[in-house]
């Protein structure tokens, strides 16, 4: 039996926070160097264009926890859209390199919290048997935004708008949010959601909707999880017996940063420019990198249900650091540039099939429901927060040291990785959210 219509419709429009979230945050790669060239921008000043956003993030990630709590995520991500739209049209009209900055904050917060809710959402929507392949599809949705932006950049530069030019290909972006805003308007709230608010006719009606096998199973599963943890309900998530998810929460969010993924992302152009290549082709190869990026997540989503999260965390983790080992090389022996190319595809496939389709899955799993959406929010901001400031210090590392020296170090950190996944993190596939929340708190 496959996913209903509902489930689909559901699960598309909460994904749909993803695109925004994959086209906002790499968007700036194609508008960065008209930034510096107009506000006279230094490296520190540079990285901290880039990271602006992803200090916002940071922020919007911590706080949607609660807010969505109180307020139930599709709600919440009705907020975040709002964000979107304010932060795309702000960016797109900025009368100084200040306000750009303040709009580019803005989204960050709707990023953030759309990285939190939108897995949760599709997460406490979907039966077990389709949760991991939903739930990454937002993470689908992420990379088809990155594609999107790579591909809108290029197309947009080929118009030779000018002065205009970056203005267009950030400001974009208010087109796919206001359509976000508006289908937000036509999905339920989450069943378990409404179940904590005892509002339990419209709990089983949406599982009924969403094609739940047994619905009222279930609900009396939710129900359960629930009154066990009422005492507790509103507790914070930093407590000690929490320490097993948080570790994997916080964990699996940094090391998808430490792996390089975003730092390559936001400054691929000038990543090419170092190897040789000019910005045309540089925008070319991007689009080439992004179509790599939305190919093999839709493998990682066809497998992350049959290989499980963990095989597929170990396999992505030795791929990628051994890509990484060779793209150092390749910058500090100053030989082969056209290698530099294949090495990257070749890297983003497999991140791609590995952290880019299990990281949003895995961090909404692992709590329990009383404070699933506060887990999310701290795995997200673990994953925010090492974003930022690699983001902040690379264009610095580079030029006051080499283009080499950070991939030596993203390489160093995914190996570190591999082992840790090994050696700690649990196979979480196929198992209830019940089940889970069981096993976890249990392993203590």
């Amino acid at each position: 039996m496959r996913p209903n219509f509902p489930l689909m419709r559901a699960t598309l429009t909460g994904a749909l926070g993803g695109l925004l979230f994959g086209f906002d945050t790499v968007v700036i790669s194609g508008a960065i160097d008209a930034l510096v060239r107009l506000y006279h921008l230094s490296p520190q000043n540079k990285g901290l264009t880039v990271a602006i956003g992803l200090i916002g993030t940071v922020i919007g990630a911590l706080g949607a926890g609660q807010v969505g709590q109180k307020l139930g995520s599709r709600e919440t991500l009705r907020i975040t859209a709002v964000l979107y739209v304010a932060s795309a049209a702000g960016c797109g009209l900025a009368w100084g390199w200040s306000s750009f900055m303040i709009f580019r904050f803005i989204g960050g917060l709707g990023i953030g919290a759309s990285s939190v809710l939108g897995p949760v959402y599709i997460a406490e929507l979907a039966p077990a048997k389709w949760r991991g392949r939903l739930v990454a599809a937002f993470q689908f949705n992420v990379v088809f935004g990155i594609m999107a932006a790579y591909t809108s950049n290029y197309v947009i530069r080929t118009m030779h708008l000018g002065a205009t030019e970056w203005r267009w290909q950030v400001g974009i972006a208010a087109v796919p949010a206001v359509l976000f805003l508006v289908l937000l308007f036509g999905i339920p709230r989450s069943p378990r959601w409404s179940a904590s608010k005892n509002r339990i006719d419209e709990a089983l009606a949406v599982l009924k909707m969403m094609g739940e096998p047994d619905p009222q199973a279930e609900l009396e599963d939710i129900r359960a999880a629930l009154a066990a943890e009422h005492a507790t309900a509103h507790e914070p998530v930093f407590r000690w017996k929490y320490r097993y998810p948080l570790f994997l929460a916080i964990t699996i969010g940094a090391f998808n940063q430490l792996a390089g993924i975003n730092a390559i992302l936001y400054y691929l152009n000038n990543i090419f420019a170092a190897a040789g290549f000019n910005q045309i082709s540089s925008d070319q190869q991007a689009i080439v990198i992004g179509a790599t990026n939305f190919l093999f997540t839709i493998v990682g989503m066809a497998l992350i249900d049959k290989a499980g999260r963990k095989t597929l965390l170990l396999i992505g983790a030795a791929g990628c650091a051994t890509c990484l080992a060779g793209v150092a090389w390749l910058f500090a022996t100053q030989s082969h540039p056209g290698a530099l190319l294949w090495l990257l595809v070749t890297y983003i496939a497999f991140f791609s099939v590995s952290q880019g389709a299990v990281i949003w899955v895995y961090i909404g799993e692992v709590f329990p429901t009383s404070v699933r959406s506060k887990g999310q929010g701290v795995g997200s901001a673990s994953h925010w927060f090492m974003n930022a400031a690699i983001a902040l210090e690379f264009p610095v590392v580079v030029h006051s040291m080499s283009t080499a020296t950070p991939f030596v170090f993203f390489a160093v950190m995914t190996a570190v990785q591999f082992v840790v996944v090994l050696l700690v993190y649990p196979e979480t596939k196929g198992q209830t959210l019940e089940d889970l929340q069981r096993k976890l708190l249990s392993a203590d």
